[in-house]
């Protein structure tokens, strides 16, 4: 069993105010902050590996929490933020202001950005990438580091809901989703946008139940 914890970067001079898209946006000193204690949260834990999107405010993320638990970060591609296209950087008042808004908040597995990628697409690319690591790493904790959209879109594939649902579902800066994944095995979600304490016993897999006839599952 793989236990992957989802790491949404820290906040930059643009977040909550432009849809970012793949811009190098830095981090805020806020935002470096928030990184840190996300590595100080998981340093008691045995990760074996953090991945991050090569994106400037991911992979600064990525250095700060690697640095907690020892590890050098290691770009992918397939963790990066969904491609706005034409709307990359625009003011967040601009572009909900358009025709296309409501769809993405209400019919997002329809929405395609202008001259960019389609939310679907981005779902699949991230859930390939995932896929990937989980068989890399059939056991222990691995950290990846990526965006909100690509994390709600995770974590909608994992729990089986409609694509169109991912957006009721709320990822904050430099907050920690868990999944317990495996090849093939069933999914489960542990943590979702969480920033409380965390302890290594908080990711054991679940005690199997004995049945009436003694038998395990």
């Amino acid at each position: 069993m793989t236990t992957l914890l989802l790491i949404r970067h820290g906040v930059t001079a643009a977040t909550g105010r432009r849809l970012g898209g793949r811009t190098q946006a830095e981090l805020s000193d806020d935002g470096r902050a928030q990184a840190r204690r996300a590595g100080e949260r998981i340093a008691d834990l045995p990760v074996k590996a953090v991945y991050a999107s090569p994106l400037a405010r991911t992979w600064q993320t990525a250095e700060l929490v690697g640095a907690a638990v020892g590890r050098e970060p290691v770009g992918c591609d397939g963790l990066l933020e969904v491609d706005y296209g034409r709307w990359t950087d625009r003011p967040l008042k601009s572009v909900a202001r358009t025709k296309m808004w409501p769809v993405i908040q209400a019919r997002p597995s329809l929405a395609a950005f202008p001259d960019g990628e389609t939310i679907r697409a981005a779902q699949l690319r991230a859930t390939d990438a995932v896929e990937q690591l989980v068989a890399r790493h059939k056991r222990g904790v691995i950290v990846a580091v990526s965006h909100a959209d690509v994390i709600k879109t995770l974590v909608a594939f994992y729990l089986s809901l409609p694509l169109d649902s991912f957006q009721r579902l709320h990822v904050a800066p430099a907050s920690l989703t868990v999944l317990s994944l495996s090849v093939g095995g069933q999914p489960a979600l542990v943590r979702f946008n969480d920033d409380g304490p965390l302890r290594g016993t908080d990711f054991r897999p679940p005690a199997r139940r004995a049945t009436a006839k003694g038998r395990r599952q």
